[in-house]
């Protein structure tokens, strides 16, 4: 059975939105007097969410329930005044979706980042493409790493989970994938690497957003051939 539909994260995956992410959370940390961190350390701390990402960017002696939402009702704040600063699609990813369209697939975002923020992300970053469904964090289902929502994408699509990619750049986006029966594919140019994707089931390994073409006939059980770059 042929792949019809394709999931994907969104930062690290469709868009590199790194510095504007860190930039927001420096800012608001800086502001209240607490030490802030190399923006490249912050790939590590997205993923899981906004509340984590405060949770962990804070000294671990200032992470009591009070200072946490704080920062988090800040750095929303200061994320929706600067979130486009900086952030754009990674080199490969107009060319792939543009293919992807052209060969039929359907489209979908599913990301941990607040929904109110992956909406306006793929409205006005990756406006070009009709997306079938984008589904950011919100009360309506819990976060990846559970399956529910890749589900639900499946569902609206019209779909099996076993004719969907998921791609992602994180191990939360491969335990995902494996937890909804979706073939999961990690994307080597984003925040965390080759370790982290294996560890957590990644059942196929890019180098460039392009390379996903190449998966679209592969059938349940075959196996890719993993690239040569560490």
């Amino acid at each position: 059975m042929p792949f019809r539909a394709i999931l994907f994260d969104l930062d690290g995956t469709l868009l590199d939105t790194l510095d504007d992410i860190a930039n927001a959370a420096n800012r608001v940390l800086a502001e209240r007097g607490f030490p802030t961190h190399p923006n490249p350390g912050y790939r590590m701390l997205i993923g899981d969410g906004v509340v984590k990402l405060l949770s962990q960017a804070l000294p671990q002696a200032h992470r009591d329930e009070v200072t946490v939402q704080a920062c988090v009702g800040a750095y929303v704040l200061e994320y929706e005044r600067t979130w486009k600063t900086q952030s754009q699609p990674y080199a490969g990813v107009p060319e792939m979706l543009d293919a992807l369209v052209v060969r039929g697939l359907k489209l979908a975002v599913l990301s941990n980042k607040p929904d109110y923020f992956t909406q306006q992300c793929v409205a006005e970053l990756l406006a070009k493409w009709d997306f079938d469904v984008v589904l950011g964090a919100s009360d309506a289902f819990p976060r990846k790493p559970d399956p529910t929502s890749a589900m639900e994408i499946a569902r609206r699509l019209g779909v099996a989970p076993a004719e969907c990619l998921y791609v992602g750049d994180s191990g939360v986006d491969m335990q995902t994938a494996r937890a909804a029966r979706m073939r999961a594919v990690g994307a080597l140019w984003g925040f965390r690497g080759k370790e982290e994707l294996v560890k957590d089931g990644a059942q196929a390994l890019i180098n460039q957003p392009g390379e996903v073409l190449n998966l679209l006939n592969l059938r349940e059980g075959v196996q890719t051939r993993q690239p040569e770059r560490d």
